[in-house]
């Protein structure tokens, strides 16, 4: 796994907050892009539309289709806005696979394969992983945050909130549990965690979107029913 190697040249720009890709298409090349993110590209450029995943990328919250764009004869620029705040990684996998959670997937080389995994009832009583998206092959893989960004090398054990994971590798083994047991996640509002073991890498992000949603609700006009 390479942080520096690239098939696509690339910049981000407005990192860690409102990070914005900017890509270079080689020309000839594709890139395959999650829908909706575009968001600037020359005109040389075409699009096609995939659905990638069926049934299950629609039960995982996903949206159901790719967008593939092709660069013409020429190189050829394209821009790309995730839709939360935050920061933007790159990663260059060698045969490798990377484990990205629902809504973080920013784009790949073709030759990423993407699709969804089921991660059983481990990712079922979390309420959040029941898919993931698995990322196998050589090639690029981009994926966003809400919020900023932090890299964790994992030497043996390592405990995160499932609502804070953004990736990890598919070295690492893992369950889903409460924080302090049954009864705290009932009553403590704290929710479930991830244990993670072995060796290999997990990334998360520094903000979690129910939680920001919780606090502006406080702030939230609520007009008054007239009597």
């Amino acid at each position: 796994m390479d942080t520096t190697k690239t098939d696509y040249p690339f910049t981000v720009e407005a990192s860690p907050d409102y990070a914005f890709l900017n890509v270079t298409i080689p020309g000839g090349k594709t890139l395959r892009v999650e829908a909706e993110a575009m968001a600037a590209m020359d005109t040389s450029i075409t699009m096609k539309t995939k659905m990638k995943g069926g049934f299950k990328r629609m039960l995982s919250g996903e949206k159901l289709f790719i967008n593939d764009y092709t660069a013409g004869v020429e190189d050829a620029y394209i821009g790309l806005a995730p839709a939360t705040p935050g920061d933007i990684a790159h990663l260059y996998l060698e045969n490798e696979t990377v484990f990205v959670q629902n809504g973080s997937f920013l784009a790949s080389g073709p030759e990423i394969q993407s699709g969804i995994e089921f991660q059983g009832f481990k990712g079922f009583f979390s309420g959040e992983k029941l898919f993931m998206i698995r990322n196998s092959g050589t090639g690029d893989l981009w994926f966003n945050t809400y919020g900023g960004l932090i890299e964790i090398d994992v030497k043996d054990r390592y405990v995160v909130d499932t609502g804070y994971i953004v990736a990890f590798t598919d070295s690492l083994t893992y369950d889903v549990r409460p924080v302090g047991g049954m009864k705290s996640f009932f009553f403590s509002k704290e929710g479930l965690v991830c244990r993670f073991s072995g060796e290999g890498k997990v990334w998360i992000q520094t903000r979690l979107a129910p939680a920001f949603v919780k606090w502006a609700d406080a702030f939230r006009k609520v007009e008054s029913k007239k009597t």
